[in-house]
């Protein structure tokens, strides 16, 4: 689903490799028509105060300001996340804050927020709470691969619905904050209309997403979505570097660097200067900044082959719903005990040192890290490409989420901070496939650095129709980048 229309926002066509896409561009101006475009929902449940639950519940009820939209937050009995929510103004008093299943059963758009594993196990009680003809709204896909793998299916007689920010939950309500002042700045969202029986689906989901402060709005499948997302996590967004910025630290380490000047070689570049590169000007700008284009080229070569074979790897896990059930077995380990985290390794003891000394020794573009990154996150854009996916997708899964609102976290704190502290499924994917690609990197592309570069595979890189579909997009990009 790459069209669709609405009765209430006006819809644009953006041109993309091989056709166009239908898009709607986000904007406070468009918020007082936000109660027309719900259509008869007064009451909005976000259940969950996760980092996307607290991000969406804020900006939601910002923007519906002034309007008779109530926005409540439901958590279960005993969550610890409630002190957070009383103290964002969510509050017993008010009626904007209660237990889960009641403020389920109360309202008309119930979005469902809480840990995926956790909703695999419980959603069956929230489905047989709600109100007839209630929508169904989601961020992420996991419930319907979930359903599917058991049979199941969403409840019939309700509207079923996504939006799927392309950012961490901070970055979702920072970007709101700021767009304030700044042109209206937030995180691009996916819709996804899994359901329609009352035909106000898609509107419904458009006011959600500009209600959160989205530039612009995409269309994808619920199906499509989680697909993307999880492998995106296990990939490039997560995994991947993860498992780069190791076996590049121990390279330069291996090589004669100092432990600095081996962190600023790889984590500091990957999260510093080739993020914001990317950011701003594209992914072949990224060779061009270069100092050493051969040295690019070669790594690029090298690297390609094996981080394709591991993203369709990630992609058949996902799709065949093996990924899925790690996570839930997983979930039901942890009950017992702590995830243990990844941070341990020695070059993370560094990274505070690197950062203190940024202005006055600013991270350069080392051409041997940009190649290596550069083809891992080509790989996965060809992988989604050759499945199917839409352009929007592709970009905003594999290029801009990474370069507009996890890498500069990274940058702020460091890769390993960002791996422990994201989402249980994200953490789940990320220690289960980033020692893979880090195998990868140390086994398979390092030591054939040694062997000319492939022009066939740089001429594709070059001449890929994804630098098309990231310029459309980039069009569309707030001038702000995000404060962190």
């Amino acid at each position: 689903m790459s069209t669709f229309t609405s009765s209430v926002f006006t819809t644009e066509t953006m041109t993309v490799p091989g056709g166009t896409e239908t898009i709607v561009r986000g904007g406070r101006d468009l918020f007082p028509l936000l109660p027309q475009a719900l259509h008869g929902v007064q009451r909005i449940g976000v259940l969950g105060w996760g980092p996307q639950g607290s991000a969406q519940a804020q900006n939601l009820r910002d923007s519906l300001a002034g309007t008779e939209v109530t926005v409540s937050v439901g958590l279960r009995p005993g969550s610890s996340s409630a002190d957070d929510a009383r103290e964002q103004r969510f509050t017993e008093a008010n009626g904007t804050l209660g237990d889960w299943l009641e403020v389920a059963a109360a309202s008309d758009l119930v979005i469902l927020l809480i840990a995926d594993a956790a909703l695999a196990a419980e959603h069956a009680k929230i489905f047989e709470v709600l109100k007839p003809g209630a929508t169904i709204g989601l961020s992420h896909g996991f419930l319907l691969g979930h359903l599917t793998a058991i049979g199941s299916d969403f409840p019939a007689g309700h509207p079923v619905i996504a939006v799927c920010p392309k950012g961490m939950g901070d970055s979702v309500r920072r970007l709101y904050q700021q767009g304030a002042t700044v042109n209206g700045a937030g995180i691009n969202a996916s819709i996804a209309v899994h359901a329609d029986p009352d035909g106000h689906a898609t509107d419904r989901a458009l006011a959600w997403s500009i209600g959160l402060g989205s530039p612009y709005t995409f269309a994808t499948t619920l199906r499509d979505e989680y697909l993307s997302d999880i492998v995106g996590e296990r990939a490039i967004l997560l995994g991947a570097v993860h498992g780069l910025v190791e076996a590049l630290y121990r390279h330069f380490r291996l090589d004669g660097d100092d432990p600095v000047t081996a962190y600023e070689r790889s984590t500091e570049a990957i999260t510093g200067p080739i993020a914001r590169t990317i950011s701003q000007s594209g992914l072949a700008a990224v060779r061009a900044a270069t100092s050493d284009q051969d040295l690019f080229d070669r790594a690029y070569s090298t690297a390609y082959g094996p981080a394709r074979d591991l993203v369709a790897e990630i992609y058949d896990e996902v799709a065949d719903g093996t990924e899925l059930r790690s996570v839930i077995l997983a979930d039901r380990r942890l009950a017992s005990r702590p995830m243990t985290e990844i941070g341990g390794s020695p070059m993370w003891a560094y990274g505070a040192e690197v950062r203190a000394r940024r202005d006055s020794a600013p991270a350069t573009i080392d051409p041997l890290t940009a190649g290596l990154f550069v083809a891992t996150m080509m790989a996965q854009v060809d992988e989604f490409a050759e499945r199917g996916h839409a352009w929007s997708e592709i970009v905003n899964e594999s290029v801009i989420e990474a370069v507009d609102s996890l890498l500069p976290y990274m940058h702020a704190r460091d890769v390993a901070y960002m791996v422990d502290n994201c989402s249980r499924t994200a953490r789940l994917g990320t220690r289960r496939w980033g020692p893979r690609f880090q195998a990868a990197y140390e086994q398979i592309a390092l030591p054939g650095l040694d062997h000319p570069a492939d022009p066939t595979l740089v001429k594709a890189f070059l001449d890929n129709p994804a630098h098309e579909a990231l310029a459309a997009a980039a069009v569309l990009r707030p001038s702000v980048d995000i404060s962190v």
